[in-house]
């Protein structure tokens, strides 16, 4: 399966590559050099953390290049009154009452957090196409999704405000990705618990978020 990506998105991870590759990369090198020097290597906490961050680099740097060796190139094709890729959404949830403002990215570029959505996650899927004041229902699961209306669309472009995500990013179905707490998020469950966030070990080289116990959005029981 391959990555739906930006123009913008693959100039970004190229930029990134090449200041990992030049820059990162030797000073890296030479930490670990230093640290090395310093003794009993059983007991040198200063080579094991300058170790594990080199590592953590070589990581990313492959995680990079894997997602633009596979990236198929896509671009907005939406409408002026129709939410497209990248758009600013405002929705009402009508079994809450409350709006909530999300902006649809690519997954390299997703943050549920900060109210970035990728374009495959449910919220996203079910919100591309949509005009102003139509009702949709967003599936979170088998047993559970529930109904929001569109309240606003601000059209955006793919400016490259929204920065790389240093989580986990994987291909839907991989085993591989945000952590449950920012999966959750993502698909619909709205308030979990920020994660804390600790070493990838999946092959990014970034950070991704441990699992987190469950949402905490009111009606989760009915998930």
């Amino acid at each position: 399966m391959h990555n739906e990506l930006t123009k913008k998105d693959i100039q970004m991870m190229r930029e990134e590559l090449h200041q990992r590759r030049t820059v990162l990369r030797p000073q890296l090198l030479e930490a670990v050099k230093e640290a090395r020097a310093f003794g009993d290597l059983s007991e040198n906490f200063e080579y094991k953390a300058a170790k594990q961050e080199k590592n953590q680099n070589e990581r990313r740097i492959r995680f990079l290049e894997n997602m633009i060796r596979t990236a198929v190139v896509i671009s907005d094709q939406s409408q002026a009154d129709t939410v497209g890729l990248f758009d600013k959404v405002t929705i009402r949830l009508a079994d809450d009452d409350v709006d909530e403002t999300y902006q649809v990215v690519t997954t390299m570029r997703q943050d549920a957090l900060r109210g970035r959505i990728s374009k495959e996650s449910p919220v996203g899927k079910a919100l591309l196409g949509r005009r102003v004041g139509e009702r949709f229902h967003i599936q979170v699961s088998e047993r559970y999704g529930y109904d929001a209306v569109v309240r606003a669309i601000e059209k955006s472009e793919d400016d490259g405000s929204a920065p790389l995500n240093r989580f986990c990013t994987a291909r839907p179905g991989s085993a591989t990705g945000p952590g449950r707490a920012v999966r959750l998020i993502a698909s619909g469950f709205r308030r979990a618990a920020p994660p804390q966030l600790r070493f990838c070990r999946q092959g990014c080289g970034g950070f991704s978020p441990p699992h987190a116990s469950g949402p905490e959005r009111k009606h989760s029981a009915r998930a």
